[in-house]
């Protein structure tokens, strides 16, 4: 497509205008920006669809809210009519992104990759119409480069360009190791947008180097150069660090409805709007208002927050999960009441047995040593009463029930 000036009718030009309103909601960076709109007008005056690039290692399984926020932008170009391209990175998933890692990454075996592939496509499906997505592996083209295509794809990059990234830049002043293949990683990734010929690729602002990779080699290799669109990252639950499975500070989208209704209630107050805005399929314009609700005092947080948490689990659950979470709260947090569906166990262990095997047992935890903390914390009920003796043997009844944190419960039966 070449980026001439289209003559468009006015039913063309408001398509275009509601279009490029739209699609460039809570985006960071367009880079460039009148290119986007020249690529809009393109796709309405031919009745083409753009080729829309999202680009992810399959390194890590678990979706959570923060990746849902590409998501959601890939919907309403998918909305509009253009075609997803979602990549699965099978390929560079040998190597891992370096993006804000401080060490080189392990690579990944094929099983892995091919698992984890499974997985991604099996949850993205709760944002997107997979039907309508174009899924693609990047070994497709990668393997089938020679030594010679190599050289020629590294010569379009310098050292001092890679060692521009903040990364890197921080791993060669500290003298930490850096790989030769890590250097390749923004390459393949570059030479994806090529072959798969993309018009605009989407991803975090952590990934801004990488996406403009793209537009360098598509041009290096003769073709008109993609869009790069940046989105936000979302902070995680302690309110300052990404939202990041390892930091603990997550909202998976297929964790249980009450589990999702408890952790948006730990959403700190200011990051409340954010989560409205890029987490949630909520119209602007309600946004705005709840914005302003807030700000003027006439919404308490509490409220939104309670709202939020019905609103992400209706979208990945359901309106009836999303009731029944809510009710499940207002039961528990805000009555001190015990749940009426709590799971009930039959007991087929000890009469008497210590707190930290008992838990460990009901797997209400995944380890020992993670009840161990739990109780030392606080967070370990029997019969409502805490328990803070990590060595306190607990005689066993019909009925007991056993507490862990704010949302795990079970009762006994003999």
């Amino acid at each position: 497509m070449a980026e001439t000036k289209q003559t468009l009718t006015p039913e063309q030009k408001q398509l275009v205008d509601t279009q490029v309103k739209e699609l460039m909601r809570g985006v960071v960076e367009i880079t460039p920006e009148h290119a986007f709109r020249e690529k809009i007008e393109h796709s309405v005056v031919t009745g083409t669809p753009l080729k829309i690039k999202l680009g992810m290692d399959p390194s890590a399984p678990d979706v959570h809210i923060g990746h849902t926020v590409v998501l959601h932008k890939l919907r309403q170009f998918q909305e509009f009519g253009h075609t997803i391209q979602l990549l699965i990175g099978d390929f560079t998933g040998r190597i891992g992104d370096p993006t804000g890692k401080s060490e080189t990454r392990k690579a990944l075996t094929d099983e892995q990759v091919t698992e984890n592939a499974k997985t991604y496509v099996e949850q993205y499906s709760k944002v997107l119409d997979m039907e309508k997505v174009t899924l693609m592996y990047n070994s497709e083209w990668l393997k089938k480069l020679n030594f010679e295509d190599v050289i020629k794809l590294a010569s379009n990059l310098t050292v001092a360009r890679l060692l521009e990234r903040d990364d890197f830049e921080k791993r060669y002043k500290s003298q930490q190791p850096i790989s030769i293949h890590e250097f390749f990683y923004p390459l393949m990734q570059g030479y994806d947008s090529v072959a798969m010929e993309s018009d605009i690729e989407v991803g975090g602002t952590d990934q801004k180097f990488n996406l403009l990779m793209g537009r360098q080699l598509q041009d290096a290799y003769g073709q008109d150069k993609q869009v790069a669109m940046t989105l936000p990252l979302i902070e995680g639950l302690d309110g300052v660090r990404k939202m990041s499975k390892s930091l603990n500070n997550y909202i998976g989208i297929d964790e249980a409805p009450n589990e999702i209704f408890g952790k948006s209630m730990s959403i700190p107050d200011e990051l409340m709007v954010k989560y409205f805005r890029l987490a949630t399929d909520l119209p602007i314009e309600e946004v705005e208002v709840l914005e302003k609700g807030l700000a003027e005092g006439k919404i308490h947080p509490r409220d939104a927050k309670m709202n939020l948490g019905s609103k992400l689990v209706e979208m990945y659950h359901g309106q009836e999960a999303a009731k029944e979470a809510r009710s499940y709260f207002e039961t528990v947090f805000q009555k001190n009441s015990l749940p009426d569906d709590m799971p009930v166990i039959k007991w087929e262990g000890p009469e008497q047995i210590g707190v930290i095997d008992l838990v460990a047992e009901l797997k209400l935890l995944p380890s020992k040593g993670e009840a161990r903390r739990m109780i030392q914390n606080g967070g370990v009920k029997i019969n409502e009463e805490k328990v803070s003796d990590i060595k306190a043997e607990i005689t066993i009844q019909d009925g007991l029930i056993v507490q862990v944190g704010k949302r795990k419960f079970a009762k006994l039966t003999l």
